[in-house]
């Protein structure tokens, strides 16, 4: 028994064990790799205007990593216009697109003001048009926003483009000491922003619902323990410390709850925090080893990874219930479970003699639809878009340290490469505001 908790231990904590110094913001060079051939054509005609930043790059990059349409390039555009009475549509209806973007940017004092249209080639008809403007320092959140309004108006989905994701970095600082970072940035990567750097290893960070807060797992004291950090004060405190494992940390939908893995009794177990009395409730008291818990939308039912079968599963429990319901069978490892936003679909780490793949299967079908995502065999633990159509993870990919962006329908994913050093355990964060 003692052995199979180290092993596990070892297992559970494994994101700390490649983590490094934290390095400046101008040392992580994020390059987009990758896009998506299959989908929906749509021309995003370079935009008008003086300012330093590609817009149309920008949402052509978003919405080819949402699997759902195909950019064509500008050499494929039989004109560049830069408003609706500039297209001639006899001209785009013999290409490839099925809808056209327009539009231009212009400085206004220390805003950017944006106005683009999205036209329907086959029709001629204006879809919508808009006007958006953000300060200067936020020009690349107006080409998310714009991407964002585009998807929602061909699919109907909200598009969750102008999102953030948190990750952590791992580095080579002076003398060769390790240094981490616990990083926010855009939802593509870019504008990263440090919350925490430290000597000790990060891990595991958690969004609150509303995007205000990251709870996530420090080594500081050299012993595990969750901490909780506002956002935008950078206040902090320690949630737990206890003895042995404090790790996997999860926010429920409802913000007053944290389920995480205490092993405060020797084996690995999953308990329940209230963040307002701070009372800890135990969900798994079996003798297995049970972590990473996710959360379904109704805020008492946890997925989580368990060997209570004899090798790591993923098994659902509601709080206060006697049993727990396995979900995956057939394959010799499953961990890492994660839950769209609608409840719907279940992510997960596939293992085998392949190394790790990232799947999907549907909540309630015992793996009868399972569907790979990835193609490599060495990711981590996957994590939602706010709108449950993209998937983000860490990976290796010939030799480096990688995040990847995997639409949930299938297709090419994108690949978040950093200059130097490590990144892991992206978590990818709510919506904020309306759209």
């Amino acid at each position: 028994m003692k052995a199979r908790i180290q092993r596990w231990g070892l297992w559970i904590l494994s994101g700390l064990l490649f983590l490094v110094p934290a390095v400046s913001q101008a040392e992580l060079n994020i390059v987009i790799s990758g896009g998506q051939e299959s989908g929906v054509p749509i021309a995003i005609v370079p935009f008008s205007t003086t300012t330093n930043t590609n817009f149309s790059s920008i949402i052509d990059a978003d919405l080819a990593r949402s699997g759902q349409f195909a950019p064509i390039t500008a050499d494929q555009m039989p004109s560049q216009p830069s408003a609706p009475e500039q297209v001639q549509f006899d001209q785009w209806r013999t290409g490839k697109a099925q809808y056209l973007v327009v539009g231009k940017v212009e400085q206004q004092g220390g805003n950017y003001q944006a106005t683009f249209y999205l036209l329907n080639v086959t029709n001629g008809q204006q879809m919508t048009g808009r006007v958006i403007s953000a300060p200067v320092s936020a020009a690349r959140s107006i080409a998310h926003r714009i991407a964002d309004i585009i998807f929602k108006q061909i699919t109907g989905v909200r598009g969750a483009f102008d999102t953030k994701i948190a990750y952590v970095t791992e580095t080579d600082g002076p003398g060769k000491k390790r240094r981490y970072t616990l990083e926010v940035a855009d939802s593509d990567g870019a504008n990263p922003q440090t919350v925490l750097s430290s000597n000790f290893p990060l891990m595991s960070p958690t969004w609150s619902p509303d995007g205000s807060k990251l709870a996530y797992v420090s080594f500081e004291g050299r012993r595990s323990g969750i901490w909780v950090q506002d956002l935008r004060t950078g206040q902090r405190y320690q949630l737990t410390k206890f003895p042995g494992i404090n790790g996997a940390p999860s926010w429920s939908p409802k913000g007053n709850k944290i389920a995480l893995t205490l092993s405060k009794y020797h084996s690995p177990n999953i308990y329940v925090v209230d963040l307002d009395t701070r009372n800890l409730t135990q969900i798994t008291n079996d003798g297995s080893i049970n972590t990473e818990a996710s959360w379904l939308p109704d805020n008492q039912t946890l997925v989580f990874t368990s060997d209570r079968s004899g090798s790591p599963q993923l098994f659902e429990k509601t709080i206060g219930s006697s049993s727990a319901q396995r979900l995956t069978f057939g394959l010799s490892y499953a961990a890492g479970g994660a839950i769209s936003p609608d409840g719907k679909t279940l992510a997960l780490l596939a293992g085998g003699n392949g190394g790790f793949r990232v799947a999907v299967q549907s909540l309630s079908g015992g793996g009868s639809d399972l569907r790979y995502i990835s193609n490599g065999g060495s990711e981590e633990r996957p994590s939602f878009a706010p709108n449950g159509t993209m998937l983000i993870y860490a990976s290796q990919v010939g030799g480096s340290s990688v995040l990847k962006v995997s639409p949930v329908s299938g297709g090419e994913s994108q690949t978040l490469r950093f200059a130097r050093g490590k990144v892991r355990d992206p978590a990818w964060g709510p919506f904020q505001g309306d759209q």
